[in-house]
């Protein structure tokens, strides 16, 4: 059973990092994984918050979005040490494109990113009181970037869906707070 699913994990990562390669992606992908890239994103994103729930809600938004970024970024890196999974670029049985200077010397298994990413459009979704376009456009960002740490070369699916569960787990324990914390502060 293992061995069928770490198969199918290594085609997946062939087809992402072989098979569907082209200019466009090479280009793309490693500009989505940056974490700079996402700056105005976030700037913009606490303004949208700002102008909704006022400047003492968006302080205590804004430490609760930090809070969610922490917690899925060191259980991601409890999963790391406990599982010791090599990145498919450091692995010597793997053929890998890398389109990013380095391959990185910590583990594979979970992915920071997806997990990270996953918290944000998870905990994020609690603050755009249901709007489907917004919550749909989130996750579509979480994926691109998730996605993209697997076309670079630098994990394997199981990584993201292992960090997406991560950070979606950790979106829900903060958005849940913060939305007990915003209805307190309507009543």
């Amino acid at each position: 059973m293992i061995e069928t699913l770490r198969h199918i994990d290594r085609a997946a990562f062939n087809f992402i990092n072989h098979d569907i390669a082209n200019s466009v992606l090479d280009t793309l992908c490693p500009w989505l994984r940056e974490k700079m890239t996402w700056i105005p994103f976030y700037v913009a994103a606490a303004y949208l918050v700002f102008r909704k729930y006022g400047a003492k809600n968006t302080a205590l938004l804004i430490v609760l979005g930090a809070v969610t970024i922490l917690l899925s970024d060191q259980t991601s890196g409890i999963f790391k040490h406990l599982i010791h999974r090599l990145r498919p670029c450091n692995n010597p049985e793997m053929n890998v494109r890398l389109m990013i200077e380095s391959c990185g010397v910590g583990f594979s298994f979970v992915s920071a990113h997806a997990a990270n990413h996953f918290a944000l459009a998870t905990f994020m979704s609690f603050l755009v009181n249901r709007n489907k376009l917004l919550i749909t456009l989130l996750y579509f960002w979480a994926v691109c970037i998730a996605l993209s740490q697997v076309y670079v070369g630098v994990h394997y699916p199981a990584d993201i869906i292992g960090g997406a569960t991560i950070g979606i787990l950790a979106g829900l324990i903060t958005g849940s707070i913060a939305q007990i914390f915003l209805q307190k502060a309507r009543n």
